[in-house]
Formats: structure tokens, sequence, C-alpha cells
């Protein structure tokens, strides 16, 4: 037991790593979001790339189809099947908007990573009692499934719509060259360690450690998925804490008022593959709480200002990023328009609720006459970070 141990203790120090970081398999962070937002080609090549390198559960399934084979022709053709069955998906799935929730493809996809170890430990005679089904055609429906899981993810980002196809096409060449770059490195480890005595003893202790990988990832997603699949529970708690702190503005988390306490609760549609802005006139060193929610589906948005009577097209960002709701406070550090932009890249009309309490004026109706200066019932929009 010591001896198997020692042989896998490299590979519990990876699980631990992965489990540590398992929100990240498919997450892209704020610098990749603004550089797929910035657009080109060659970034949608490198985003794909850095993608598939820290996309754990892909990696796993790759490492477990090739784990015994040896021979060059078999490994062309099993990751060929994967690779197209993937490429598919990825590109029909994106071009068409469909979408499916990334938490519940994820948990599928960690299923899948038990079920290539499954294989590799021959559990379908042994424990089963049956033969396994035809791994050609599992590895190519399991590949289709991986593809919806970044297309789902791809599609948390603004795309821009004149490029799309080509976009799609050089974010997952991205993807290829990375999965070749791990494949190659996979390839060498398992030629080196099949040489020594002690490989079967590896294999064995390998693949039960991706079953045991794929079966918590599952559990994660899972409780992911029961967490993103109620977002009105999320209204109903009235809270979020985001921690954000800016230089010369504000946002942090807080306790926001009951029901019958906002002060405004305004209906937004968002148009299918389309975009709006919704906007307040708000003083310098006034403050306001707001809350939003989707009907579900994740949009992109940016929480933003404009200086009034500015001709230069200058806007403040707060918080930019992807979601299907958002909550906070700001304090205004200039007088101006302030709101949110969001983006819908679905092929249906996305609704969404915003609530909101403190000092403003709403630019949809009549000036407040509460206020110093009344302004423009037009909302003039200077908001340029996609368009």
């Amino acid at each position: 037991m010591l001896s198997i141990f020692k042989q896998s203790r490299w590979l519990l120090a990876v699980l631990a790593f992965m489990l540590a970081s398992h929100a990240i398999g498919h997450g892209m962070s704020e610098a990749e979001k603004q550089t797929i937002i910035e657009g080109g080609n060659l970034r949608y090549i490198w985003i794909g790339a850095s993608h598939m390198l820290s996309g754990y559960d892909h990696l796993m399934f790759v490492f477990g189809i090739v784990f015994f084979l040896t021979r060059f022709k078999d490994i062309v053709k099993y990751i060929t099947a994967f690779t197209l069955g993937h490429s598919v998906t990825l590109i029909y799935a994106t071009f068409n908007a469909i979408q499916v929730n990334y938490f519940l493809i994820d948990a599928v996809i960690a299923l899948s990573v038990c079920y290539i170890a499954f294989t590799n430990l021959d559990g379908f005679k042994k424990y089963l009692n049956i033969n396994p089904p035809n791994m050609l055609v599992m590895i190519t429906g399991l590949g289709l499934i991986h593809g919806l899981g970044l297309s789902t993810r791809l599609q948390q980002l603004p795309l821009d719509e004149s490029q799309l196809l080509m976009n799609i096409i050089s974010f997952n060449v991205g993807i290829e060259l990375g999965q070749i770059s791990a494949l190659a490195l996979m390839l060498l480890l398992l030629a080196a360690y099949r040489k020594r005595s002690s490989f079967q003893t590896f294999s064995l202790v390998t693949n039960y450690v991706l079953i045991v990988a794929g079966g918590l990832l599952f559990v994660m997603q899972m409780h992911g998925y029961e967490h993103s699949s109620k977002p009105e529970e999320f209204a109903g708690s009235r809270t979020e804490s985001l921690h954000v702190t800016e230089a010369d503005g504000q946002l942090g988390g807080q306790v926001y008022p009951t029901e019958d306490l906002w002060q405004d609760s305004i209906a937004i549609t968002v148009p299918a593959r389309g975009d709006i802005e919704y906007k307040f006139l708000v003083h310098e060193g006034a403050a306001f709480d707001y809350i939003w929610a989707s009907d579900g589906a994740e949009l992109f948005y940016d929480f933003h200002a404009e200086p009034e009577g500015d001709t230069t097209g200058y806007f403040k960002s707060f918080k930019k990023d992807t979601g299907s709701h958002s909550a906070g406070s700001l304090t205004a550090i200039f007088r101006g328009t302030h709101g949110w932009y969001w983006k819908n890249n679905t092929q249906s009309p996305v609704n969404v609720t915003l609530k909101i309490k403190g000092q403003y004026q709403r630019l949809d109706l009549k000036a407040d006459q509460n206020l110093e200066k009344p302004i423009q019932a037009e909302i003039i929009s200077t908001h340029d970070t996609i368009l």
C-alpha cells in the first residue's frame, strides 16, 4: 500500500490543486474577457489555447483516452474522433446561440472522465459482466458534449456578429493547439513510464484517481447548477457581496431593502442577439442601491457612467461581467448618466427586472421637480465598450 501511495503522490497533489481551482476550469478571467471584447482572431486563438490548457476536465478526459494507446494510428483515430465531436458542437451551438447551463454541462463532462477511467479499468466486464460500448462511438459522442460545454462558456462573452464564424473558428483552432500541446506532454510521460515495472500499479491508481476526481467534480458542478438554476432565490435574498472598491467610486455588499421599500421596479427586455442600455441621471455625491435579475439567461453587462456634457466619449466602467443577476450600491463621482449596458447573445429575448432605491432621476419619465436641473428625456449613449 505504501508503494502505491508513493507511485501516485504526484497524482494526488494534482487532484488537490485541480479541485481547489475547479471553478475556473471553463471560466475566463476578466483580462481574457476584455481581450475577447476587443476582438481579433489571433487573440481568439490565444484564448482558446489557454482555455484548453486550464480546462482540467477536458485534459483528464484526453489523458484517459490515450492512457493505454501505444500505436500512433490508434492515437490519431481516437483523438480525431474527440476533436471532430467537440468542434462540431462548438461551432454549431455558438453560431446558433444554443446554450445549456454550464454547471450542468460540466457535470456531464465530469461523468465522462469517470466513464473513460472506468473503461480503462475494464469495469464493464469485471463489475457489470457486459461488453463495453464501442469506444470510438462513445468518444465521438462525449466529444459532442464537451464541445457544447466550450460553446456555452464562449457565449458568455459578447461576440462580434460581423465576424462571428471566423471568431468561433479561431477560438477552436486555439483549443486544438492547446490540446495538441497537452497531448504531446502526456504521451511523452506515458511512454517513459511504460518502461517501468511499476506501470501496472501506476495505471490502476491513476484511473481510480480519475474516477474519484470526476465524481467530486460532478458533485461540485451539480451544487453550482442547483444554485444558478434558481436566480429568483437571489432576487429574494436582496444580498450580494461584491467586495469591489474603486479609487474614485465605491461598490460594496450590503443588505438590501424589502420589497415594499424599493423606490422603482423597472422591466427591461433585451432583444435576441441584441443589446440595450438603461440610464439614470445622478448628481455627484448621490448614492443608490440596486439589484437586477434576468429571467434565467446570462447577459454580458457593463455598469458604467458618463459625465454630463462630456463630448469626448469618456465613460467610467464600475463593473463588467457576464451573469444573470447583480446587486450593489454606488456613490456617484460626478453628475451624469449612470446605468447598465446589456448584451444578449441568445436567440430569444431576455427579460430583466431592475429594482433601485436612492437619489437619482429616471430619464424615461418626466424630470423630477426635486432635482436642481431638469434634463432632456432622451438618453444619449456614449458607451462604446463593445459596439
